[in-house]
């Protein structure tokens, strides 16, 4: 099998998601650092790759993937990962506590979002980040709590939710929002901590 590239930024929520996956599906794979804070994700090499300068992007199986959660998608349907709940009600559940996450509350926190709103200064910027994440984790242990009892956020191992929530909360602790108060996102949290590929994917 081809070589497998993940250009990546490892502070990127989208990267380390895709991190996570890739780990899940013991792929082994090369990391390529694209700098988001030298702009490297602007040079004409990577605009090639994803012209709309953004990471990550997978070179795997001789095609280049981009968006994360299609990428995840790829990676459930081609090795049979598991991601998703079998039943369509609980899938659409599952995507939806992605969702939450992955579409509305990153976003609005990413880099350049960010530093076009606020000027990339603080108070500004914390401002910014708070005034977003701390909601954003709030409604999503609330979906939480009214769609299972189960370990994970949907099911018994984790999943695309896992997957999606993981990364919003290192960027919660990174901007010292606080969510101790949460008690069924820490508990998820907690179980993440014990899987190895988690664990292989943090950015430090």
């Amino acid at each position: 099998m081809a070589a497998v590239t993940l250009y990546d930024y490892p502070k990127s929520s989208a990267s380390y998601r895709v991190r996570i996956a890739l780990h899940l599906a013991s792929i082994d794979f090369e990391i390529v650092n694209i700098d988001l804070l030298d702009g490297d994700q602007k040079s004409d090499a990577h605009l090639k790759r994803n012209p709309q300068g953004l990471v990550p992007v997978l070179d795997i199986d001789g095609i280049c993937l981009t968006q994360s959660l299609a990428i995840l998608e790829y990676l459930n349907d081609t090795r049979d990962l598991g991601l998703l709940p079998l039943d369509p009600k609980e899938r659409a559940i599952s995507r939806a506590l992605a969702y939450s996450i992955a579409v509305d509350v990153h976003p609005i926190c990413n880099l350049s979002v960010m530093r076009h709103a606020t000027g990339g200064q603080d108070p500004a910027r914390t401002d910014w980040m708070h005034h977003f994440i701390r909601p954003g984790l709030v409604a999503f242990e609330k979906l939480l709590e009214s769609s299972n009892n189960k370990p994970f956020c949907s099911g018994e191992e984790p999943g695309l939710a896992d997957i999606c929530l993981i990364p919003q909360l290192y960027n919660a602790r990174r901007w010292k929002v606080d969510y101790s108060d949460l008690k069924r996102i820490c508990t998820v949290e907690n179980l993440c901590d014990k899987v190895p590929a988690f664990v292989r994917a943090r950015p430090d």
